[in-house]
């Protein structure tokens, strides 16, 4: 499976420093996309870091095997889904 998301480089994972995040999230990014995929399996086609009440998630969309797309927002503090939902 690839997991693919908007902007996406195939060579910024070994650009970016290892610890980008780590000022902002206890869980990386790999860790989000991890956790979006463990509720709906599929492929991941957008990920990233935003802000939501002042505190920092990770906003993950899925394309189930079905093809349906679901929209994620996961705290980057604790791994803990927020928001889940089927667009």
């Amino acid at each position: 499976m690839t997991n693919h998301w908007y902007g996406y480089n195939p060579h910024w994972q070994a650009q970016r420093q290892p610890n980008q995040y780590s000022r902002y999230s206890r869980i990386s990014i790999d860790d989000a996309m991890a956790i979006a995929l463990e509720q709906i399996p599929g492929e991941v086609v957008k990920v990233e870091l935003d802000t939501d009440n002042g505190a920092f998630v990770y906003e993950v969309d899925i394309i189930s095997r079905q093809g349906i797309k679901y929209e994620f927002e996961i705290d980057a503090e604790t791994g803990r889904i927020i928001k889940m939902h089927q667009d």
